[in-house]
């Protein structure tokens, strides 16, 4: 392998660790950030596949606590609520997902300028969010009741367009109805873990003939540096949220999206 080939995956994996689970959008990050390096892998394997190392970081940060929710669900009517609701959540997404999957692929994720726009309106509303949320009502991720988890779960929806972010959708979601600022993160957490699995797995079948499997060393390289960045994020957002709420990420959103407007703007 050449310093680029090793270099390029390793910056696009540092990329997705550290974007997937803050509230400005990976997805985002990774298209734009494809299109100004004049990267783009077959059927998006490479991009794709990245993902599931923040997933795996996100199972391992949390599976104590959730292998111990699953073991008490037979007999604990909590943990039951929870799972339901992690479950419920996620199918708004599911079913919008697998029927807007060729318009998401083909159009959106197509558009760079559409993705810059969306960064900075979403920045926009997450400082808004931040500022204006009603006082919360529901501080435990775990304990949110299941109407409450559905109306995220459509929140979520909103993700299907790049640089919106699932994450911040789902936040904003949560806010907006009395979630606390540390559970709405955290519910964020547990529904996207059914959502980006899901969404990986449906997407690699979809693209099963166009899949480019000859960048396997790119893609370990982008895995693993994506799981290691995301086990580090996914440790300090908590507490970062807690202390300082979402205002520096919604600045976050405005400045890359309003960069990429301008370079897209300059190279056309």
């Amino acid at each position: 392998m050449t310093g680029d080939t090793i270099l390029l995956p390793l910056l696009l994996g540092l990329l997705e660790g550290l974007t997937e689970f803050i509230p400005v959008s990976s997805t985002g990050h990774l298209l734009l950030a494809g299109h100004f390096l004049g990267f783009e892998s077959a059927g998006r394997t490479f991009e794709v596949v990245i993902q599931l190392g923040a997933v795996l970081a996100l199972l391992t940060v949390y599976f104590g606590q959730l292998w111990g929710v699953l073991r008490a669900a037979p007999a604990d009517p909590a943990a039951r609520r929870f799972v339901w609701a992690v479950l419920i959540a996620f199918l708004p997404a599911a079913v919008i997902g697998v029927l807007a999957h060729d318009l998401i692929k083909t159009v959106l994720f197509e558009t760079p300028a559409l993705i810059a726009v969306m960064l900075v309106l979403g920045g926009v509303v997450l400082l808004f969010a931040d500022r204006m949320a009603p006082e919360p009502r529901h501080e435990d991720a775990m304990r949110l009741p299941v109407r409450t988890a559905l109306a995220i779960g459509f929140f979520q929806v909103l993700a299907m367009v790049p640089g919106v972010s699932r994450s911040g959708a789902t936040i904003v979601g949560g806010l907006s109805m009395g979630v606390g600022k540390r559970a709405a993160a955290e519910f964020s957490f547990f529904l996207s873990m059914p959502t980006m699995a899901g969404a990986v797995a449906y997407d690699l079948f979809q693209n099963r003939d166009v899949l480019d499997w000859g960048a396997l060393n790119e893609i370990a390289i982008g895995f693993v540096v994506a799981f290691v960045t995301a086990v580090v994020v996914v440790k300090w957002l908590l507490g970062y949220v807690s202390r300082h709420g979402y205002a520096l990420f919604g600045w976050w959103r405005i400045v890359i999206g309003a960069g990429a407007l301008l370079g897209i703007f300059i190279a056309g």
